[in-house]
This record gives C-alpha cells, structure tokens and sequence, in this order.
C-alpha cells in the first residue's frame, strides 16, 4: 500500500498529497492528453472534457502494466491556460474522482505555453508503484 504524508504543522493539501511513498514494480507513463487514442482526435469541446479523457487514457494505460488509479505515487499535469483550468477545476475535480477516486498521489500542476500537439490544453505525466505481494 502506498503511504502518504504531510510534514507536521503543514495545512493539509486538497486534491493531493505532498509525499508519497511505497516500495514495489514502478510504471512511468508518458504524457497522456486527451485524445482518443485509437484515432488521435481530440473529441472534447471544453476543458473538464479534454481533462476527462486525458485522465481516461491515463487509467487505460495504467492497466496495460497491471496497474491501477489505486497504483499512482505521482502525477505532473500541464496545462495551456491556467485561468481555463480554474473555471473548470470543479467539473475536472468531479472527473478525477468518478475515475481516480479518492487516492490522491503528489500532484504537481504546471502551465505552458503549449504541447506537442497544439489543439491540446491539457497533458498529464504519471509515475506509479505496484506494491509487492
């Protein structure tokens, strides 16, 4: 089982963790964007949308390694527009938990100015440890 921690006297952190350790088979997932990934289209016509997808495809690649959301240690998200990831954060919040759940790994946001793939808004990097049995 993954472990996480606050440092003592730190306020609690909503939505992540600040540490998380566990011991096991670690997975490195490229950057997920929100396509789908069997056309490379982007479908999604607003943020909370693209972000669903992306977190979709993150889960699905989770599973081609015998991994679950349950798995995730970490995760880096990059995004275009930091004020159209605010005005969505309620509805990708929502995602996050119908496909997450409540596990929440060390999360680290990050605008840029874009990706690979221009139309994308949204991108998220993941790193996960399959605990030993």
């Amino acid at each position: 089982m993954l472990e996480t921690y606050n440092p003592e006297g730190w306020a609690k952190p909503r939505g992540y963790s600040q540490v998380v350790a566990g011991e096991g088979r670690h997975v490195f997932l490229s950057g997920q964007i929100g396509w789908n990934p069997r056309t490379e289209k982007l479908e999604a016509q607003s943020l909370a949308e693209e972000a669903r997808q992306t977190l979709a495809n993150v889960v699905e690649a989770l599973a081609a390694a015998g991994a679950g959301p349950e798995h995730l240690a970490a995760m880096t998200w990059y995004v275009t527009d930091l004020d159209a990831y605010r005005a969505a954060a309620r509805d990708i919040g929502k995602a996050y938990r119908e496909l997450i759940g409540n596990h929440l790994p060390a999360i680290t946001l990050v605008p840029v100015p874009g990706l690979l793939m221009e139309e994308a808004r949204i991108e998220i990097e993941a790193r996960a440890i399959i605990q030993k049995s």
